[in-house]
């Protein structure tokens, strides 16, 4: 019998015309029973071979959406198979007054609305340009955004999933991806694909999303070479994966169609999961979520060979569910095997099978595995963090390879691949004017540049070290100091960046000074002035190899904590807790950090000065130029491959920067001086602060002390 692949081939070699082709395709259609996500998957194989005109493409496509309408009125369940992981969704027959309802291939039937594919353009902006993925809900392609590509935009590239056919029939269709859309635009992580926004052009009803550039986990396992991977390498994607289910249970939702085809593994490097489109809420009912309006897992999309027995019995969605998908796909990736050989969690259970010990697996591993993957949701791993803990997967990332003795050009590749991780900020909503700025002071000392990722910015700055109380017999003077007196005293400080506040006679200050001066010398200075009867320091030290740094963001430092709403700011950088709860690193911590934007939109910049007096551009970078930030937002950047804390040790420093305007024009080379850079930074900080203000450039310093493991 002649196949999908066949016909269109014979079409391209020219040895059949399009009419023929055509009804060579519906004669095919009429008898097949290949999935429609296998024909389409055909369709798009095909075409990357050797790319079919727009109009023939659009055709063949509208072809075998007809089929699946007309299978849908004999109303059985379909299914959306990809590779061979099969997505089952139970549908009814659709009714001609149904709207969006498709008419059969049939020529008596009524017309039918063009369904729309690639090369065509949905509401005159987004043109489809490829197909590149399907699943039990949508099909997803590669779209030019038209309104990006007029600005100049250098990612003017998105993804557009549109609903399939048989469920743009479905009455509630376009509820369920507008409840897809709004729950994904709340999972702001660096792990979860970013979605944009929904909309729908006639009956078909799409979502925008980040474009991602990858393959899908579902590829490498099915690949026919395909065996097992080194432990190291499976927990790097297990720990992708477990940190994006983590984030979202953290906020109520769980996935419901976890399985390999919804993970992506991106060109550049890293894990991103997609399609939390039957995502249910599973907590907070106090708050009437969408589920009692209308739940997307009504629609009963699911994957057997990965969803919980709890879920094939439609039993309320809860984290478990995930962890025993995520078990699954642990097992395969170091197997090479599915653990019940395929089987729906219900068969295997029934049937007693238990899965086999995967080799060199450790006892606790093991046990771990054993318990994510347990049949009975009261007996499985409760949570996604103490699975990847006992797995290993945490473990194993904090004994990264090391880049010893490479110099400045590992340097650079370093930190290219932490600006990859960060979050791109598009599409973000006008926010208030510069409301202020963070009373915070960063943390500390830092690790060196050539033996590990170029450490990143840290978090609220820990208000820097504690305070430190001095309480000297009360001066004979009777009035309270002024804060002017206070602010000119410490700017004549050399090597300083501090901020004064003013409590009765008690001066307080935050910042940074030199050790030549150090802390005791700030006391005294402060305790000289009338009026002044105590001093609370909340100072951090720094080496005089910063001074020059200090010399051109410390005005800024200072001007936007002294600002009118400065408590108000958002502003900080931190240590994720996946490589420390302090800013003390060991040698093998990952370098992972959380930065959050100021309380209004910005452009950000993260600078990273070494100890070798070079400075490594963290962001932008060639591969990421997207700088632009909304208000409050929150990301994590890093590295999630085997980047880590080596020697030399000791202390750097890292910069965040939000202004109003990027500072420069393009992407400055990388690394270069710290001091030819301090330069051209310190006139580009003069430009914007007068047009802005010098209170609306925000900047955040960290240090880091890094130490070798004892």
């Amino acid at each position: 019998m002649d196949s999908l692949a066949d016909t269109l081939r014979l079409f391209q070699s020219g040895s059949l015309g399009q009419a023929e082709m055509f009804a060579r395709l519906d004669r095919l259609l009429a008898d097949t029973h290949e999935s429609v996500s296998s024909l389409l998957k055909t369709l798009n194989e095909a075409h990357r071979r050797s790319p079919l005109p727009a109009e023939v493409y659009g055709e063949v496509e509208r072809r075998i959406a007809r089929a699946i309408e007309v299978r849908q009125r004999s109303g059985r369940r379909i299914g959306q198979r990809v590779g061979d992981e099969e997505t089952f969704v139970q549908t009814k027959p659709l009714q001609p007054t149904q709207p969006g309802a498709y008419a059969g291939a049939n020529a008596n039937d009524a017309p039918v609305e063009r369904m729309k594919g690639v090369g065509d353009t949905l509401n005159g902006r987004f043109v489809l340009e490829e197909c590149i993925g399907f699943g039990g809900m949508g099909t997803v392609y590669k779209a030019l955004d038209l309104r990006k590509l007029e600005a100049s935009d250098r990612h003017p590239y998105i993804a557009i999933k549109v609903l399939n056919v048989q469920f743009q029939g479905h009455p509630k269709s376009l509820i369920a991806l507008q409840r897809e859309a709004r729950k994904a635009q709340t999972l702001a992580h660096a792990n979860i694909v970013q979605v944009y926004d929904f909309d729908r052009d006639g009956s078909m009803v799409y979502v925008t999303m980040e474009y991602l550039a990858g393959k899908s986990l579902g590829q490498l396992l099915r690949a026919p070479d395909f065996r097992a991977l080194p432990f190291e390498e499976a927990m790097k994607i297990v720990r992708g994966m477990g940190k994006a289910l983590s984030y979202a249970h953290e906020r109520g939702f769980v996935h419901c169609d976890f399985k390999p085809a919804n993970v992506v593994l991106l060109d550049a490097g890293g894990v991103k999961v997609i399609d939390f489109g039957i995502a249910r809420v599973f907590q907070k009912a106090e708050e009437a979520p969408d589920v009692t309006v209308f739940d997307p897992g009504s629609l009963g999309a699911l994957t057997p060979a990965y969803a919980s027995p709890e879920m094939l019995e439609n039993r309320e969605p809860d984290p478990r569910d995930d962890i025993y998908a995520l078990g699954c796909i642990t097992y395969e990736l170091l197997t090479g095997k599915h653990p019940f050989n395929r089987l729906s969690a219900t068969q295997a259970r029934d049937a007693g099978l238990r899965p086999q010990r995967p080799p060199r697996l450790g006892h606790r591993q093991w046990r771990a595995l054993r318990c994510a993957l347990s049949f009975q949701r009261e007996q499985r791993t409760p949570s996604v963090n103490q699975f990847l803990q006992e797995i290993g997967a945490q473990d194993v990332w904090q004994k990264p390879s090391f880049l010893v003795g490479v110099g400045l050009s590992a340097v650079a590749a370093l930190v290219v691949f932490v600006a990859l991780r960060l979050f791109l900020w598009n599409g973000a909503e006008k926010a208030a004017p510069p409301a202020g700025a963070a009373d915070t002071a960063s943390g500390s000392p830092q690790g060196t540049p050539q033996a590990r990722a170029p450490q990143q910015a840290q978090a609220p700055p820990q208000a820097a070290p504690p305070a430190q109380s001095v309480q000297p017999a009360p001066k004979p003077s009777a009035s309270a100091p002024s804060l002017p007196a206070v602010s000119a005293a410490l700017a004549d400080l050399p090597c300083s960046a501090l901020a004064p506040t003013i409590k009765g006679r008690t001066v307080r200050v935050q910042g940074y000074i030199g050790r030549s001066s150090g802390k005791a010398h700030l006391k005294n200075t402060l305790m000289a002035l009338p009026g002044v009867s105590g001093v609370d320091l909340a100072v951090q030290e720094v080496d005089e190899n910063k001074c020059a740094l200090l010399g051109v963001l410390g005005r800024y430092w200072v001007a936007h904590r002294m600002a009118p709403g400065a408590a108000a700011d958002t502003s900080a950088i931190k240590v994720n807790r996946e490589s420390g709860r302090g800013t003390d690193l060991k040698a093998g911590a990952t370098l992972l950090f959380d930065v959050t934007s100021p309380a209004y939109q910005s452009y950000l910049a993260v600078d990273y000065f070494t100890l070798d007096g070079k400075v490594v551009h963290m962001l932008p970078t060639l591969l990421e130029r997207e700088t632009f930030a909304p208000p409050n937002y929150t990301a994590t950047i890093g590295s999630l491959n085997n980047w880590g804390v080596g020697a030399p040790f000791g202390t750097e420093m890292v910069v965040l920067m939000a202004t109003p305007e990027p500072l420069f024009g393009g992407v400055r080379a990388n690394p270069e001086s710290g001091a030819d850079y301090l330069r051209a930074l310190d006139e580009q900080l003069a430009r914007v602060a007068k047009s802005h203000g010098a209170a609306a450039v925000t900047v955040e310093f960290l240090q880091i002390t890094t130490h070798p493991k004892r």
